[in-house]
């Protein structure tokens, strides 16, 4: 279906100004959340633009434990949300009409078979940091990186996710080096992605 230019610039003036449906759906269920003392953390492309590479997004992504996800659907499915299908760890803000892609933890990014990156516990304090404002619990930059080039590598259709690394890298002017910081398993494709992020687009 296609959008008139004139919404598509009134949504992106309002998910830039911080005040989208995206963005009010993101904070009304982190405050449910800390409510219910439910650990979680915020992922995806609104963790990716706290921490400095900011784009557009259709949904809010957020990392929880199987028990986090249970006990909030007991107390608030049908109260402002719903599953996407029954049984779905993917729900929906009726409210804000936006979608809510919810990330397990001990599951695997990407293709989800095993390998050496795994999504964290959100109650792990080394896993997340809080960010201005409104004081939202986001991925830490090297925890988000490891989870978006695991699932680059491993899916093909998540080449977002290694642009997005690209975009981060950009943003943050981290060295080739930072690989250091990660899992091993990313290492080799972090520094490919490092070189790509160096061409100058200036042209």
């Amino acid at each position: 279906m296609k959008v008139p230019i004139s919404e598509v610039l009134r949504r992106a003036g309002e998910y830039f100004m911080g005040d989208s449906p995206i963005h009010r759906a993101a904070i009304r269920l982190a405050r449910t959340l800390a409510d219910l003392e439910v650990p979680f953390a915020v992922a995806g492309a609104l963790a990716a633009n706290a921490h400095g590479h900011v784009r557009t997004t259709r949904d809010v992504d957020v990392l929880m434990t199987a028990e986090g996800l249970a006990k909030f659907k007991a107390a608030w499915l049908g109260r402002g949300w719903v599953e996407k299908f029954e049984g779905s760890r993917g729900i929906r803000d009726t409210i804000e009409n936006v979608p809510i892609d919810v990330l397990i933890a001990g599951d695997f990014p990407g293709d989800g078979e095993p390998k050496d990156v795994v999504f964290p516990d959100p109650g792990d304090p080394d896993v997340t940091e809080t960010t201005d404002g409104e004081a939202l619990p986001v991925l830490r930059l090297p925890v988000l990186l490891e989870l978006k080039l695991a699932s680059g590598m491993t899916a093909a259709h998540r080449l977002q996710d290694i642009v997005d690394v690209m975009e981060l890298i950009r943003a943050n002017a981290l060295p080739v080096d930072y690989a250091e910081r990660l899992a091993p398993f990313v290492q080799a494709k972090f520094r490919e992605v490092w070189a790509t992020a160096q061409v100058d687009e200036d042209y």
